[in-house]
């Protein structure tokens, strides 16, 4: 039934006041149907146009216009020549293509953080090498300026060492001399000559004479030897003063090295801890790409596989709600059957050794599809590779099983099956954290097909 180019899905059954009593109608896309009246009853219509005149019109028109209202509201309409709104919403593939560029998005802009996090790394390990180089540098500067620094202060002990010698060879001097001038005169001064004349024992003027001839001699070697020391002694008294110069300057310099090397190893540390947090937000930006790639390609598996079930069913009414069909059907309407079978288990988890309804392996899922069609599979790609004749990849019709692996005279090399749906693509349970979905049968390790009887 069509109303303002809608066509009504269903039927409804409206209950309409009329005068004292009440009457059900049913619409449908078949009309409006009003339940025969009783004998002597009036029909629906002849009642509704008598009750038009009476003093409750009105209140029976608004009611009317309420069943009408409701009507509108519970039934699905679509527009006419068009599949209704309910399989139209089933047929819609979920997730939907803005729900997938998005995700793609979100692994763009993950690849562009990803990207410039890498670029920041880089230029980080960069400055870090270029750090512990320039620190290296300072730290052999600061252990030359160490070995130099021992080498001041070894000369600096040894100047003062020798001033040490110096200066005591110095008292030697002074005190031999004062010693001989004891010894000769037995403590007397000898800077009063008339006291030397009475000391000489009587030999008077000569003795005087020769004594102090003597005497000078004796001082005049002494004096010499005195001054030499004494002129050693200042030039160990230099020396020392110039070595004790160097001695502070080479101190200075090495604390400047080393003040320079903390800082170079605070500067590498720095570096090190800063590589080490873009490291890290790098290796983080890295999972979470990861997991975007993840979240697209599921959402792309998923709609694919979605717009794949909506295909079929809008292409056969049997791809959502698959009737068996007898044994005696032709083995092209049963590949049909099976293949449209195994697209409506899209989308459902590899469980190894399954074989659903939640969940399948690769033969549980072909030995679930040929059981649409009453045909009974081992849950073995052993046997069901021998279930049927061997077809050639070239003459392959929808429902063919195909295998992967290797034929020897073990049937378990052949280790993987999945149902051709045409095109060159199967529907098969790949492995373990993956679901049922669409591949090309065209791999490597194929080695041919099955077509079930």
């Amino acid at each position: 039934m069509a109303i303002s180019g809608f066509t009504l899905v269903g039927q409804v059954c409206i209950v309409f006041p009329v005068g004292s009593m009440l009457r059900r109608v049913t619409i449908s896309h078949r009309g409006i149907r009003d339940p025969a009246p009783s004998d002597g009853e009036p029909g629906w219509g002849e009642r509704m146009r008598s009750a038009s005149n009476g003093p409750s019109a009105r209140r029976r028109r608004s009611a009317a216009l309420i069943g009408m209202a409701c009507l509108a509201m519970g039934t699905v309409a679509a527009p006419a020549g068009a599949a209704p709104l309910l399989l139209r919403a089933a047929d819609k593939p979920r997730p939907s293509a803005e729900e997938v560029a998005e995700a793609r998005r979100d692994v763009h802009e993950h690849q562009d953080r990803l990207g410039t996090a890498v670029a920041r790394l880089a230029q980080a390990r960069a400055r870090l090498d270029e750090l512990n180089a320039g620190a290296e540098r300072l730290v052999e500067a600061y252990n030359g300026e160490l070995v130099r620094l021992r080498q001041a202060e070894q000369a600096l002990q040894a100047a003062t060492d020798r001033l040490r010698a110096a200066d005591a060879q110095v008292a030697e001097a002074r005190a031999a001399v004062a010693a001989l001038a004891a010894q000769s005169y037995g403590g007397v001064d000898l800077s009063q000559p008339m006291v030397i004349m009475v000391a000489s024992g009587g030999g008077g003027l000569p003795g005087y004479l020769h004594q102090a001839s003597t005497l000078h001699h004796l001082s005049a070697g002494q004096a010499e030897v005195l001054k030499e020391l004494r002129d050693a002694q200042t030039a160990y008294g230099i020396l020392q003063g110039q070595t004790r110069d160097a001695y502070g300057e080479r101190l200075a310099v090495a604390g400047r090295a080393e003040r320079a090397k903390a800082a170079a190893e605070e500067a590498v540390l720095r570096q090190q801890a800063e590589t080490g947090g873009l490291r890290e937000e790098r290796d983080l930006l890295e999972r979470r790409l990861t997991a975007a790639r993840s979240t697209a390609d599921r959402l792309a598996r998923t709609r694919a596989a979605s717009m794949e079930r909506a295909r079929f069913r809008r292409t056969s009414a049997a791809a959502s709600k698959i009737a068996k069909v007898p044994k005696s059907a032709s083995s092209s309407r049963m590949g049909d059957v099976a293949a449209n079978w195994a697209l409506t288990q899209l989308g459902k988890p590899y469980v190894w050794a399954a074989d659903g309804p939640d969940s399948y392996d690769c033969s549980g899922l072909t030995m679930r599809a040929w059981e649409q069609v009453g045909v009974r599979l081992d849950h073995w790609t052993g046997t069901q590779w021998t279930s049927g004749p061997h077809i050639p990849t070239g003459d392959l019709r929808r429902g063919d099983l195909v295998f992967f692996g290797r034929i020897t005279s073990n049937p378990g090399d052949i280790h993987h099956v999945g149902i051709y749906i045409g095109r060159g693509m199967m529907v098969h349970a790949p492995q373990t954290g993956d679901v049922v979905r669409i591949a090309p049968i065209w791999r490597s390790d194929l080695v041919g097909a099955t077509r079930p009887t």
